[in-house]
C-alpha cells in the first residue's frame, strides 16, 4: 500500500472531528477546516470503506488520529495485533498527530467498552510509563496521552492528575493532548479549580487541545456533569479556552469534538467559527452574542 503523505497541522488552528454521517458532506463540499481528527479503530482494516474513505479525505485534510483502544494503563502487555494494525495505519497515512489515553480498558485479555480511570500511585505510574514507551517505540513516533474524566477518585492516589501527566511527559517524552472539557467536567464534580489544574500541568508539552459539550444529570443529592461530547461548548470551557490562547499563550491545535447525538456539519463548522472568534477576541464579546443559539450547559441525561 502506498504511503499517503501527511499534512502538518497548524499552531493554533481549529479542527473538528470526523464522523460518519458527514463523511458524503465532507468530500462533496470541501468546507473549510484547517484539520480533521479521526478515531484510529474505526479505519484499522485496509481494506474497509472506512479505509478507503479515509484515503480520499487524506488528500484534502492534515489528519490527527485519536485511538481509544492500546489500553496503555492495563495490567495487560499492549495487545501485538492491534499495536501491529495501528502502525500499519500510521505508517500508511502518517497523521501529523497521534494519540491515546490516559485509561485502561483490558484485563486477563478481555477488553471493555469504555475508558476506565487508573489510581495516580507510583506503581501505576511506572506501569503506564512502560506501556508508552513500548507503544513510541512500536509505532516510531511520540503520541500524546489525553487527561480523562473519571467519575470516582482513588483514596490510594498520592499525585494530582496534572502531576501524574507530568511525570509521565518527562519519564517518557510523550505530549499531552488538554481536554478543556474533561478538566471542567472533573473541576465540577470533584471540587478543584480548572485554572490551578491549567497553571500546573505542562503546557510546552501540550501538543493538541479539545473542546467538547457535557450533559447534566441531576439526583435528589445532587447533580453531576457527563462527559457526553453530545452538545456545543459550554461556556466555562470557552472560558478555559480564552485563558489557554490569551493568559498562557498555550498555541496547540484545537479540535471541536461532537461524538453523540451528532448534528448537521453546519453546526460544527459554527463552533469551529466560534472558536476562532475566542482565540482572536476573547470570550467577552464572543459569549454575549450568542447569534440566536443557547450555548453552555446541555441539560440533557446522557
Amino acid at each position: 500500500m502506498d504511503t499517503v503523505k501527511g499534512f502538518s497541522v497548524p499552531t493554533a488552528s481549529i479542527g473538528m472531528g470526523l464522523r460518519a454521517p458527514h463523511y458524503n458532506d465532507l468530500l462533496s463540499e470541501l468546507p473549510s477546516v484547517s484539520w480533521l481528527e479521526v478515531h484510529s479503530e474505526n479505519y484499522l482494516d485496509e481494506q474497509s470503506v472506512q479505509r478507503h474513505i479515509l484515503r480520499q479525505v487524506a488528500q484534502h485534510y492534515p489528519l490527527s488520529f485519536h485511538g481509544v483502544g492500546l489500553s496503555l494503563g492495563s495490567g495487560d502487555s499492549l495487545a501485538p495485533k492491534h499495536l501491529s494494525a495501528l502502525k500499519a495505519l500510521v505508517d500508511e497515512f502518517q497523521p501529523a498527530l497521534l494519540s491515546e489515553h490516559l485509561s485502561w480498558s483490558a484485563v486477563a485479555g478481555r477488553y471493555f467498552n469504555d475508558l476506565l480511570p487508573i489510581p495516580y500511585t507510583r506503581e501505576s505510574l511506572e506501569q503506564f510509563c512502560r506501556q508508552v514507551d513500548v507503544a513510541q517505540q512500536a509505532l516510531g513516533r511520540q503520541i500524546l496521552i489525553e487527561n480523562p474524566t473519571a467519575y470516582l477518585n482513588f483514596k490510594v492516589s498520592v499525585f494530582t492528575e496534572w502531576d501524574f501527566l507530568n511525570q509521565i511527559v518527562e519519564q517518557t517524552g510523550c505530549g499531552l493532548l488538554l481536554d478543556l472539557n474533561n478538566i471542567y467536567v472533573n473541576a465540577v464534580n470533584h471540587g478543584f479549580d480548572s485554572y490551578d489544574y491549567l497553571n500546573n500541568i505542562n503546557l510546552d508539552a501540550v501538543g493538541e487541545l479539545h473542546l467538547a459539550g457535557f450533559s447534566v444529570n441531576e439526583y435528589d443529592q445532587g447533580r453531576i456533569l457527563i462527559d457526553t461530547h453530545g452538545s456545543r461548548v459550554s461556556d466555562e470551557v470557552w472560558q478555559l479556552f480564552a485563558q489557554i490562547r490569551h493568559k498562557l499563550d498555550c498555541q496547540a491545535p484545537a479540535l471541536v469534538e461532537w461524538d453523540t447525538d451528532i448534528p448537521e456539519m453546519s453546526v460544527l463548522l459554527d463552533e469551529i467559527g466560534k472558536a476562532e472568534r475566542v482565540q482572536q477576541l476573547g470570550t467577552d464579546s464572543v459569549l454575549a452574542s450568542k447569534s440566536g443559539y443557547e450555548y453552555g450547559v446541555s441539560h440533557e441525561g446522557s
